[in-house]
């Protein structure tokens, strides 16, 4: 993928925080010297050729409700039918295949602890498989941004 320098510039600015007002991207813009529809176009390539997975906040789950780190060994012949019923739940993010005897990794979100447990027991049934339920201990920030920067 080829990133052009107003892509460059965009993710050098904004992959850790948007602006956080009515008009986010036309603050954008006026940051970047450039047109909110110059923003909107670019954001719109960048997910198409895969280089942009997600716009939107991370929320510190410990004050907007509780997560955990999920974990399921799923046989390979029905890997794809799980992955698609997990996908289902609106509390479930960052769901990915990973080469591990647990091979099933996701996210679950809720507004409390007990909504989760009742989430584990409802996917243990859908599946017959027993998720792997690892809630965090400590969070440790990492910075995993990376300079894009001019690479002519």
């Amino acid at each position: 993928m080829r990133i052009d320098p107003l892509s460059r510039r965009l993710i050098d600015r904004f992959q850790h925080g948007m602006p956080l007002c009515a008009e986010p991207y036309r603050a954008m813009a006026e940051a970047l010297d450039c047109s909110e529809d110059q923003v909107l176009a670019c954001l719109e390539r960048l997910a198409q050729d895969g280089g942009l997975s997600r716009i939107g906040p991370v929320f510190e789950h410990r004050r907007a409700g509780a997560s955990t780190l999920v974990a399921l060994s799923v046989p390979e012949p029905g890997l794809d039918q799980v992955a698609e019923r997990i996908n289902r739940y609106p509390e479930v993010n960052h769901n990915y295949l990973r080469e591990h005897r647990y091979n099933l990794w996701f996210v679950l979100t809720g507004p409390d602890r007990a909504h989760i447990d009742r989430l584990l027991i409802e996917i243990a049934e859908e599946t017959g498989l027993t998720p792997l339920d690892l809630p965090m201990q400590v969070a440790y920030r990492i910075d995993l941004g990376f300079p894009i920067g001019d690479m002519s």
